[in-house]
């Protein structure tokens, strides 16, 4: 059981950590005009990714299966990492960029392995079956069973998923101070 404690601990810490790792970027950032556009290119994905996986998502209510979950189980942790490789991108560091592998391959391998035995336990019935058809992580190219679930803003609003899109223009405004501050 220590290795149970120890991912709970790595699931805990993982927001603090995660704020730890970005302003470790920030400072090893050396951003440029052309590494802002691939910040806010590459970031717009990530957003929409996470905006899309935020309105097919009942927490905990029903296992999500339509819009971006019918290509992987995962489409808010992929919205995440694209997220990180634009804001990799949009800071020009070597240094950065392994801050931000270190911290998504330690962080986040955890808590997909918990999250995908959570989703066993509450959905037993249905889980298998989907676990089985998509992907974990990097989506399927194969075109998912047709779902009469649609994108719900209602459910987008709910789960908070305009705190993503604050944050990254929040992050987007540090790099290009400091873009200008170095110039």
């Amino acid at each position: 059981m220590p290795e149970r404690k120890i991912e709970r601990l790595i699931c805990r810490w993982r927001v603090r950590a995660g704020l730890a790792a970005l302003i470790l970027t920030l400072a090893f950032s050396r951003p440029n005009p052309r590494s802002l556009l691939a910040f806010v290119a590459v970031g717009l994905i990530g957003l929409l990714i996470r905006a899309w996986a935020s309105g097919h998502l009942k927490k905990d209510k029903e296992l999500a299966t339509s819009g971006p979950y019918g290509f992987t189980r995962n489409p808010l942790y992929l919205g995440n990492f694209v997220l990180g490789i634009g804001l990799a991108l949009g800071a020009c560091s070597w240094p950065a960029l392994a801050v931000f592998a270190a911290y998504f391959l330690v962080f986040y391998s955890v808590t997909i392995a918990r999250e995908r035995r959570r989703m066993k336990e509450l959905f037993p019935d249905g889980y298998a079956d989907y676990r089985s058809r998509v992907p974990l992580f990097f989506p399927s190219l194969r075109r998912p069973r047709p779902s009469p679930v649609k994108f719900s803003w209602d459910l987008y609003l709910k789960n908070n998923e305009y705190r993503a899109l604050a944050g990254t223009v929040a992050v987007g405004l540090l790099l290009l101070a400091k873009m200008m501050l170095m110039s």
